[in-house]
């Protein structure tokens, strides 16, 4: 069979449905523990059957169809991954939001999704109020516990148990997720993420980051499900990983260790603020986590004098990648083997690995012609894990893709052996007296100070230099002026900050991440820069 331009055209772009792989799990091993809850304990077989109940619930009650939205406004729970692929059984598209998002911001999401339907926490009425009465798509709202505005998931799925859906054909491109940008830098944007994409990232995920995972292992879940930790998930339920999620909202680091011990937790994903505070707390000296043997790190960069504290404290079981969620997280990976808390010539430091199995990494200039070795440019990326666009986007489309390529928007350069490095966001960079500065060389310096334990470099509007670098620390007894005495002889002259100063803390995102839009709203809020304000 040929295209009119005498090529090989497909025969079949049909791929398997997302949803299969805990058909096939639970098949194969039907007694087993699936998910765990504080005492709550599902069996892959009660996992399949309360999927397959609700799906047909879906299909025949609420008349969910294969690309219809479903919005989700939900803590972590059980149910919510019941829910997520009972959606895709139906074909239709999971709309996970960040369930700290504000009723506002989640009317803004199901409104651009489109969503047609809803399931939202019973402990969030309000938000499910503002859906309700601003979103004129939404048909249905539904509950996870008991609540006045839906009927619950739990009784649907215990009126319909024993019941059958018609499982969706779905093609390589159809959309089974709208994954959300976290809104840096504008308004949210749902990156279309598709099955046969997903497919590849599953696979991509157990050959780069956990290979060897069997239904022996068991993966403890401390990040939103609504965001790349659900996409963890879903790689361990594709090899039968128990997945064990935290009792409550609250991050207990010493009940975190516990759960580790009991399950003999070999795999996680987190974030590094995440890493940080697991590696600190004074419970982790007497803490069993001979069971651990990746814990994947993603989402912000982490800083070399804290990958060194855990590594000393954990062993080598760090796993990073570098990926944005258009691209699932498939960018590169430096594997656990060349993590190493020693500052050996052999060690490359800063270094956030090389290209995932499959794509395809260039550093390119303004024009998007490649970069040799050593040159700083933009981060652009090719290959299956690349999403298939933003949803009703076309402006923020035509942006981010040129000649194929999709532009991350970070900036960094390679070595010689292909290895990745990291300069920041280009958002992130201000120029100084006509210079580029890169606040993430400046931050890293910074935090090799004992008394430093977080910190953000931002540019701020200066009359005479366009912009100069301010360093917004977290540390104790120690002054700006000691900090600009230490950081004297590491740094060029245009790099130096030219203020210090210190807070309690550094606000975060709801993924932990320290967001310099974050900062320079409480810098603005505080009055210490904004217009009429001067540098």
């Amino acid at each position: 069979m040929t295209d009119p331009k005498g090529g090989l055209a497909p025969v079949s772009t049909r791929v398997m449905n997302l949803a299969t792989f805990l058909t096939q799990i639970a098949r194969r091993e039907p007694d087993a523990i699936a998910l765990v809850m504080g005492e709550t304990r599902w069996t892959w077989a009660e996992f399949e059957a309360r999927t397959d109940a609700l799906a047909h619930a879906l299909q025949t009650r609420f008349g969910l169809q294969k690309g219809d939205r479903a919005m989700c406004q939900s803590q972590n729970c059980l149910e919510m991954m019941q829910a997520m692929f009972a959606v895709w059984r139906v074909g239709a598209v999971w709309v996970p939001a960040n369930f700290r998002q504000t009723p506002e911001e989640v009317v803004y999401l199901t409104q651009s999704s489109g969503a047609k339907l809803m399931i939202c926490n019973a402990a969030f009425p309000g938000h499910a109020a503002a859906c309700k009465a601003e979103c004129p798509d939404l048909e249905t709202i539904l509950s996870f516990g008991e609540a006045d505005f839906g009927p619950s998931v739990e009784a649907i799925t215990a009126e319909t148990m024993g019941n059958r859906p018609t499982v969706a054909a779905v093609d390589r491109d159809d959309p089974c997720w709208f994954f959300f940008t976290s809104g840096t830098t504008g308004r949210p944007k749902a990156s279309v993420l598709t099955h046969g994409q997903m497919a590849f990232v599953v696979t991509n995920h157990l050959a780069d980051l956990m290979p060897g995972l069997t239904s022996d292992d068991a993966s403890l879940v401390v990040a939103p499900l609504s965001h790349g930790a659900g996409v963890h998930q879903l790689t361990q339920i594709a090899r039968g990983v128990k997945t064990v999620l935290l009792p409550s909202e609250r991050f207990d680091v010493a009940e975190v260790w516990d759960l580790i011990r009991e399950w003999r937790v070999s795999t996680m994903f987190t974030v590094p603020t995440i890493v940080k505070l697991l590696v600190e707390h004074p419970s982790t000296a007497i803490a069993d986590h001979s069971s651990l043997r990746y814990i994947i790190y993603a989402g912000a960069p982490m800083y070399r004098v804290d990958q060194q504290k855990a590594l000393r404290t954990l062993g080598k079981v760090l796993v990073q990648y570098f990926g944005l969620g258009e691209c699932t997280g498939n960018i590169t990976v430096l594997p656990a083997y060349m993590h190493d808390a020693d500052d050996s010539p052999t060690v490359r430091l800063g270094t956030c690995g090389f290209a995932r199995t499959g794509i395809e990494v260039q550093i390119q200039d303004d024009q998007g012609a490649e970069l040799p070795p050593g040159q700083t440019g933009e981060i652009c990326c090719i290959g299956p894990a690349v999403f298939a666009g933003y949803y009703q986007n076309p402006t923020a489309n035509a942006k981010s893709f040129r000649n194929g390529w999709f532009r991350t928007g970070d900036l960094g350069h390679m070595d010689e052996q292909g290895f990745l490095f990291i300069t920041g966001r280009e958002s992130d960079m201000y120029i100084s007296g006509g210079s580029n500065v890169y606040p993430r060389e400046i931050e890293e310096k910074l935090l090799t100070h004992p008394a430093i334990t977080e910190v953000a470099i931002l540019g701020v509007p200066d009359p005479l230099w366009g912009e100069i670098g301010w360093a917004v620390c977290v540390g104790q007894g120690v002054t700006e002026a000691e900090v600009l005495a230490f950081l004297e002889g590491k740094l060029s002259r245009y790099k130096m900050p030219k203020r210090v100063i210190f807070w309690d803390a550094l606000p975060k995102s709801a993924y932990g991440k320290i967001t310099k839009k974050m900062i320079r709203e409480e810098l603005e809020a505080r009055g210490l820069i904004g217009e009429g304000v001067s540098a």
